[in-house]
């Protein structure tokens, strides 16, 4: 029974919140620009940053399958890992991305609801 209180107290004291029903205390404009802020921050530092890192290790399994172990197995097998490991890091920055771009719109977090826009560098 001690879980149990442990887990459903703070959520007992947050329902209001969650539920918008006490939103007197909470200047929505000061959320709006603290999270506005924290999507930039993610949508124009980490997702670059993230998708550089995983173009160069795709890059340099392609390198290393074609190039460089061209007439060993083993780094073949090596250069095969590592663009399978690129690829899954395209796979999940982007998804986090997404992910982002969804919680922002349906929160209503970002201004005006738009898509991020894409990396550059």
């Amino acid at each position: 029974m001690k879980k149990i209180s442990w887990l459903i107290a703070p959520l007992a004291f947050a329902a209001p919140l969650i539920a918008s029903a006490q939103n007197a205390g909470i200047n929505m404009s000061i959320v709006r620009g603290y999270s506005s802020s924290i999507i930039n921050i993610i949508n124009n530092v980490f997702v670059p940053v993230i998708f550089a890192a995983a173009f160069l290790t795709f890059l340099w399994g392609v390198y290393k399958y074609l190039i460089l172990g061209a007439s060993e197995e083993k780094s073949r097998e090596e250069g095969r890992n590592f663009v399978f490991w690129g690829v899954i890091g395209f796979v999940v920055i982007l998804s986090v991305w997404g992910l982002v771009a969804v919680v922002g719109s349906t929160f209503n977090l970002t201004a005006g609801g738009t898509a991020p826009n894409f990396p550059t560098l």
